[in-house]
């Protein structure tokens, strides 16, 4: 009896086949999976890499807000203390201002100078500034507290008389503003004002 195997070499062919399709059909489906896999993971790389980014920035930004406020603290924390001294330099200045010259040279005048000076030093050094307001100086609301406008034919309107107490700063902080009397413009008589109004008449005439 003879067996025919050719159609059984036949069928396994189609089988080899098929299965080198199915494969051929599958790689480039696998490979367009696992590129949208690598997106995804991609875009999850970058808005992780984007937060990560934003809070780091955040962070950089709190810890210069701390620094800053930190020196800013320092940089005033003893304005209550110098403004509380204040007066007492008051004191010392005004003591050393109405001493009869004849009392300059005794020993306890020298005292309260050397005190004065030591305390005035020490108020600099931790960042105390005079203002200017001596006679002739502009009014300025900001550094100055005018106790008086006086009509004054010496001084400018709007410019300071005379200093009565000094005013100081911390850096660029007003601690007291200095009491001033400040120059205002002369009122004169109304006929005054008349005459000199015909008289700038007449002369235009």
């Amino acid at each position: 009896m003879t067996v025919h195997s050719q159609p059984k070499n036949r069928t396994n062919d189609e089988q080899k086949s098929t299965v080198s399709t199915n494969d051929e059909t599958s790689a480039p489906n696998a490979v367009g999976e696992m590129e949208q896999h690598l997106a995804t993971l991609q875009t999850q790389v970058d808005e992780h890499l984007e937060k990560w980014q934003r809070t780091a920035a955040e962070f950089a930004n709190y810890k210069k807000r701390q620094e800053r406020d930190r020196i800013q603290f320092m940089k005033y924390a003893n304005s209550g203390l110098i403004t509380r001294l204040l007066p007492v330099l008051d004191d010392l200045q005004r003591a050393l201002a109405t001493t009869p010259e004849h009392l300059n040279d005794h020993s306890w005048v020298e005292g309260i100078s050397l005190i004065e000076r030591k305390l005035w030093n020490t108020l600099q050094q931790e960042g105390a500034i005079m203002i200017e307001a001596g006679p002739g100086k502009p009014f300025d609301p900001a550094l100055h507290e005018a106790l008086t406008w006086e009509e004054s034919d010496a001084v400018a309107e709007g410019h300071i008389i005379e200093q009565i107490q000094p005013g100081y700063k911390l850096h660029d902080r007003v601690l007291r503003p200095a009491l001033v009397r400040v120059a205002k413009t002369i009122s004169r008589p109304a006929e005054e004002e008349e005459k000199s109004e015909e008289q700038s008449s007449q002369g235009e005439q």
